[in-house]
């Protein structure tokens, strides 16, 4: 489906929610932790297509705040592979820069070293920024932005007639880049799970029932297709955006 694209739409960030591992595991009568370390190769995989089609930002849900009630030992299986998949040169061969947004105190030392030591490796890198959500969910990256700029009244340095929507999105984790255009979910689930709350509220949502290990390049085309078919209004109508108003 590659070259059904229109290579000028294509959207500038994607966020996809990488469901369906540990059912792709079970299904296969294998530990779910099989099924994350196959989900590892997908990221491969989707992360060199994204730079090769032209996206400039890739954010994926990696593990939510929720997810600290998982078992403890997928929980150290999770946190095992996050350090070894850093050890991977795509970032460096695909021209990658490494960002991570969520609540990276609650990690791991180990995993917090290993993250800062990969973004500052691939800080100067230019293709396309990968966006690992890590230890984050909507309503905390909310919450927190509110406590700060809660905090600045308080003390006097801002008037609460002064808080707009830029205020608060330059307070959120994601204000170093732009709100995703198309959100993906795989895995069969139809909702959004407390990931960007905020800054999808135009995205174009896509849902698809292949599990995260099997999504591959024609799924991302699929996704990116749908995408493209789409008017996108934000409030307008049709004939206004039609007309160039």
């Amino acid at each position: 489906m590659r070259h059904e694209l229109d290579n000028t739409r294509i959207p500038q960030h994607i966020a996809i929610i990488m469901d369906g591992n540990g059912r792709w595991a079970s299904e296969r009568g294998k530990e779910r932790s099989f099924g994350h370390q196959a989900g590892v190769d997908t990221v491969r995989r989707i992360t060199s297509e994204c730079v090769r089609l032209g996206v400039k930002f890739l954010t994926l849900y990696t593990f939510s705040t929720e997810n600290w009630s998982r078992p403890a030992d997928e929980i150290s299986a999770l946190m095992g592979l996050v350090l070894s998949s850093l050890e991977d040169e795509i970032f460096m061969k695909n021209n990658v820069r490494f960002q991570v947004i969520g609540d990276m105190g609650r990690l791991p030392q180990e995993v917090q070293q290993k993250l800062r030591e990969t973004m500052e490796h691939t800080a100067h890198n230019t293709a396309m920024t990968m966006v690992v959500a890590l230890s984050y969910s909507s309503r905390w990256e909310l919450t927190k932005a509110a406590r700060e700029l809660a905090q600045a009244v308080k003390a006097g340095t801002l008037q609460p007639e002064d808080i707009d929507e830029n205020l608060i999105g330059g307070r959120l984790e994601t204000a170093f880049m732009p709100d995703p255009e198309l959100l993906i979910r795989t895995g069969g689930e139809v909702r959004v799970s407390n990931f960007l709350l905020w800054q999808i509220a135009y995205s174009e949502l896509y849902f698809c029932d292949t599990y995260w290990p099997d999504f591959d390049e024609q799924d991302l085309h699929r996704a990116i297709a749908s995408y493209q078919a789409r008017q996108r209004r934000f409030g307008k109508t049709g004939g206004q955006i039609e007309s160039g108003e």
